[in-house]
């Protein structure tokens, strides 16, 4: 700590302008140095992980965003109010504003961060491309003239070839962009990429570039000392993504060739040096799966989610690099002291239902595990509420090899450790990317899901069979005397092993199933026989319900006999009729009334949260019976918002 106190720029405390995994991340390297760390909080996040590890938490303002995280006067108000001396701004929110930048260093803050003039010039993917240029960085063939028409965007994407991606030129995340695969396409897509990009970013500048399809991604972190000086460390291979939103990270690239790295690493610390970059930065580069021509794509003005398997094989803390390099402290290491060692690979993960074409999910965090031989760096605890205020991730799991193949096979250990229950994960989705063999072949591209995935994900029936007869096992193990309960379970010597026929429901939907108990138990559904004999990680029965989890699975289950069921099954359909919103969020348009008739699959209403559409569609013929829900309500998930009744 005494190096940052008597710097050109002391740094005693600082403010951390996020929140989840992030802010927890930045939290434990202040604390590893001495430094206190302020939190900002939501009225949604008062009880927030971020906010119980920091040594101060001062709230921000109501759950919006808008009114809280992107607030500049109320981040800049609670920095002075709690005496913080820097501001940390994470990734997301304000972290590539030049704005707030301005704000913090007219305030007298420190902004751990490059310049407000670095963030405006890079945030501008026009402006960047042109800096890219005069570096010497080849970029992608594209066209990007100031107050360019239709016509002109029409002869431009003529030139260039189709198809092209049209882009804005403010913000990323993958907002603002759209694909046109023919001239048929272009109008649509431009004005598809301005609506957006307006409303995302206030900017509805866009430009095209030509879409390299079958592409890598590829990036170098680079970091710089403001003075014309840059570092690297060394490349990130980040290509398989969904929706343009990284999915897995790895460092380094595989399958990369020698000379195509060199020429990477050296634009990367060109481009930095010939902006005077100051602090980490990363610039990202696509090149086509069977090419050796990589392009400059972009530059990230700030930390990036995937940092941890830089600092993995690199051996560094890229936070503790950005508070010294703020504070005013020279770079630490010189490059040929830079060494990657071993390989490490990242998942992200997100609370959403992938078997649900990745609807987001919300709900309380029941239980939580992870295994010693992963890093975790995670926003939520056992306990802890995920809401549809913010983004879907929750942590990110990383492991370490000596190899590639070894980080492989450890994350996915990894994984089958790792329980989360009470709301849905991608894990299961993460595994089967992990050992698809493109994967495992470090073949990967920005086609790896479709191509993977073609008909979308869904969990493996096997797996998926195991975990049930585990959970419905623990139900009826928990029931009262088998001799005189309902559940069909009947106990048996050697000779005449227990069987006990089920109807299940669960987060994965409702199946009928086989208990066969013995010295050998397995589980029986749809002509498959599954043996009981491998344990999940995580099973705990609560009432009448069991949470189990296993090989990135996890389920809430109920398990009744099955002739019970059978006699219910016409309540069970009209059950069906009742239709509860996904997750809280808020009305944005109801399309029927009361009395209406509506075919299956109709429209009914759609709801926005967590950033993302969601629609409520007709489960079967019928007519409106009741109707709860009104346009601009704001409703809890599993709140029955309409009620269809089958056509007699």
């Amino acid at each position: 700590m005494t190096k940052f106190l008597t710097a050109p720029h002391p740094i005693r405390s600082v403010l951390i302008a996020n929140r989840g995994e992030i802010a927890c991340r930045i939290i434990a390297t202040c604390r590893r140095l001495g430094m206190r760390s302020v939190a900002v909080y939501s009225e949604a996040d008062a009880g927030a992980r971020h906010v119980r590890l920091a040594d101060v938490a001062h709230g921000i303002g109501p759950a919006p965003a808008s009114q809280s995280y992107l607030n500049i006067e109320v981040i800049i108000a609670a920095a002075r109010a709690t005496g913080a001396d820097a501001i940390h701004p994470g990734y997301g929110f304000l972290s590539e504003n030049p704005d707030f930048v301005t704000a913090v260093e007219e305030a007298d803050l420190i902004f751990v961060g490059p310049s407000s003039e670095a963030v405006e010039r890079m945030g501008s993917k026009i402006t960047a491309r042109r800096i890219a240029e005069d570096a010497g960085v080849p970029v992608v063939p594209g066209f990007d003239e100031p107050g360019a028409s239709d016509a002109d965007f029409a002869a431009a994407a003529k030139r260039i070839g189709y198809p092209v991606l049209v882009k804005a030129s403010a913000g990323g995340g993958g907002r603002g962009m759209r694909r046109a695969a023919r001239p048929d396409d272009l109008v649509a897509a431009l004005d598809g990429a301005r609506a957006e990009a307006a409303t995302a970013f206030g900017d509805a500048t866009v430009f095209i570039e030509k879409l390299i399809e079958d592409s890598r991604h590829i990036e170098v972190q680079v970091f710089g000392d403001g003075k014309g000086g840059a570092l690297h460390f060394h490349d990130r291979d980040c290509s398989i993504q969904r929706n343009h939103q990284k999915v897995i990270e790895e460092a380094p690239a595989p399958n990369l060739p020698d000379a195509v790295r060199k020429a990477l690493l050296a634009h990367a610390t060109g481009l930095a040096a010939a902006i005077r970059y100051a602090g980490a930065g990363t610039v990202e580069f696509v090149m086509g799966a069977q090419e050796a021509a990589p392009y400059f794509l972009e530059m990230n003005t700030r930390l990036q989610v995937e940092h941890p398997v830089t600092e993995m094989i690199c051996g560094v803390d890229l936070v503790e690099w950005q508070l010294r390099q703020a504070a005013g402290l020279p770079l630490s290491l010189a490059q040929e002291q830079i060494v990657p060692r071993g390989h490490a690979i990242e998942v992200r993960l997100n609370a959403e239902r992938p078997e649900a074409g990745f609807m987001p999910d919300l709900g309380r965090v029941t239980g939580l595990q992870t295994p010693d031989t992963l890093r975790f760096d995670s926003g939520i605890d056992a306990g802890d509420t995920v809401g549809s205020h913010y983004d879907s991730m929750l942590a990110k799991l990383i492991s370490f090899g000596a190899d590639r193949d070894a980080a492989r096979q450890r994350l996915i250990a990894g994984i089958d450790a790792t329980a989360i229950t009470g709301i849905g994960t991608n894990l299961g989705f993460l595994r089967d990317c992990l050992i698809a063999p493109a994967f495992a072949e470090g073949r990967a591209t920005t086609g790896f899901l479709g191509e993977t995935f073609p008909d979308g994900w869904c969990p493996d029936p096997d797996t998926l069979l195991r975990l049930r007869g585990h959970a419905a096992l623990a139900a009826i193990a928990g029931s009262d005397d088998p001799q005189t309960r309902t559940d069909g379970f009947r106990v048996g010597g050697r000779t005449a092993p227990g069987r006990a026929p089920l109807h299940v429901a669960d987060d994965y939907g409702s199946a009928d199933l086989c208990l066969r108990l013995g010295p050998e138990p397995s589980v029986a559904a749809d002509g498959r026989v599954v043996p009981l004999t491998t344990s999940p990680t995580y099973v705990v029965r609560d009432g009448a319900q069991v949470r189990a989890a296993g090989h990135g699975l996890a389920l809430t289950l109920t398990a009744r006999a099955l002739a019970g069921a059978r006699m219910d099954a016409r309540k069970d359909i009209a059950a069906q009729g009742a239709i509860p919103a996904p997750l809280t969020g808020l009305v944005t348009d109801v399309r029927v009334a009361v009395g209406d008739r509506v075919a299956r699959g109709d429209t009914l209403i759609i709801m926005e949260a967590m950033k993302l559409i969601h629609t409520l569609a007709a489960p079967f013929d019928g007519t409106v019976g009741k109707l709860t829900a009104t346009v601009g309500d704001t409703v809890a998930a599993r709140t029955v918002l309409i009620e269809i009744e089958e056509q007699s």
